[in-house]
Parts: C-alpha cells; sequence; structure tokens
C-alpha cells in the first residue's frame, strides 16, 4: 500500500520574472531595480535565447492575462517593463517599449486593478513593476508566490488587500473573455 507521501506531486517551480529597466523613473522608487538587487527577477535583456519566450506584461495589449496563459507562463514566465507613467504613453505612441524576444512571445495587459503604491495609491490601472508582477502572479492562480514577491515593498501587503476579490474573480475566470466579462462587472459602478 502507497503512503500519501509518494502520491503527492512535487510542487510547481516558480515562475521566472524578467525586468527589462528603462530607466527614466527615480531610482530609489524603482520596484524593478530592487527585484533584480533582491535577485527576485532576471534582465529582461538576457533572455534566454532557447526557452520560451516570456509573456510581456503591458498596458495597451488588447488581450488581458487570464487562467489560458498558466501553461505559457510556466514555460516561459513573465516580463514587465520598469518605466515612468509619466512617459509610457510616449512610447507607446512610438510602438511601445522593446524588448529582447518581447515579440515572439505574447503580450497581455493586467486586468484592471486599483495601485496601493505611494506614488500611486488608488489610481486605476497605474501598478508600479512589483505591483504589475504580483497581480500576474495572482491572476495565474500563484498567490503565494504574489504574497511573496511583495514582502518588502511599500503598499505591498495593501495591494493584495485592496484588490482581494477582483484577483480572486480574475484568478477564477479560464479565459480572456471571462476575465473581460469579470472586468466589466467589477468597475461598472465607477
Amino acid at each position: 500500500m502507497r503512503s500519501s507521501a509518494s502520491t503527492r506531486s512535487p510542487p510547481e517551480p516558480p515562475v521566472r520574472l524578467y525586468v527589462l529597466v528603462v530607466g527614466d523613473d527615480h531610482p530609489r522608487a524603482c520596484t524593478g531595480r530592487r527585484l533584480l538587487r533582491r535577485g527576485l527577477a532576471r534582465r529582461g535583456e538576457r533572455l534566454p535565447a532557447f526557452a520560451p519566450a516570456p509573456i510581456l506584461l503591458d498596458p495597451y495589449a488588447r488581450i488581458p492575462l487570464s487562467g489560458a496563459d498558466r501553461a505559457r507562463a510556466s514555460a516561459g514566465g513573465l516580463l514587465a517593463v520598469d518605466c515612468s507613467w509619466n512617459r509610457l504613453s510616449a512610447r507607446q505612441g512610438r510602438g511601445g517599449p522593446e524588448a529582447p524576444g518581447a515579440r515572439r512571445g505574447p503580450s497581455r495587459r493586467l486586468p484592471m486593478l486599483l495601485a496601493a503604491n505611494p506614488q500611486h495609491y488608488g489610481r486605476l490601472a497605474e501598478l508600479n513593476t512589483v505591483e504589475a508582477l504580483a497581480a500576474a502572479l495572482a491572476v495565474l492562480g500563484r498567490r503565494a508566490e504574489a504574497v511573496e514577491l511583495l514582502r518588502g515593498f511599500a503598499g505591498g501587503p495593501a495591494f493584495l488587500e485592496v484588490n482581494l476579490a477582483r484577483l480572486a474573480r480574475y484568478a477564477a475566470a479560464p479565459t480572456a473573455e471571462t476575465v473581460t466579462e469579470v472586468e466589466r462587472a467589477s468597475f461598472t459602478a465607477l
């Protein structure tokens, strides 16, 4: 007879996180640089050519991140471009932020969430880099990884509290279409 320990599957490895730092925001407020310094993310400039391309988190992408992206994120990871919100719309006019390997992988936008970081607290969809990556992990059903990622960042725990119900509904949505429906239902009163 087998013991219950032998029937357990090994835990999934964490999703690889990549950050491409554009460098136009204040270095002290740059959560992307802090993720790199702490070893919680890898440099987006050095994406492995042989691995599946990561999902590029792009606020201007048409398709939202959803449960349908879980396998892709597990295989290739997530790529965030760390840049200033003040300059992001200007970059979009020139074709958006470029990241090596990003064009061979899919681009996904995060579903609508409220920021909890000190610079953009309460603003809709103006997340900093650590919030964006944590939100992506939560949407992909990796809440424990999201909690761990936010540890030690100002507003980190508050981000998950403020968006708790929304993140749970997004994580339960199996497709991009379902995520869009959840967004509409969540923000029609705003």
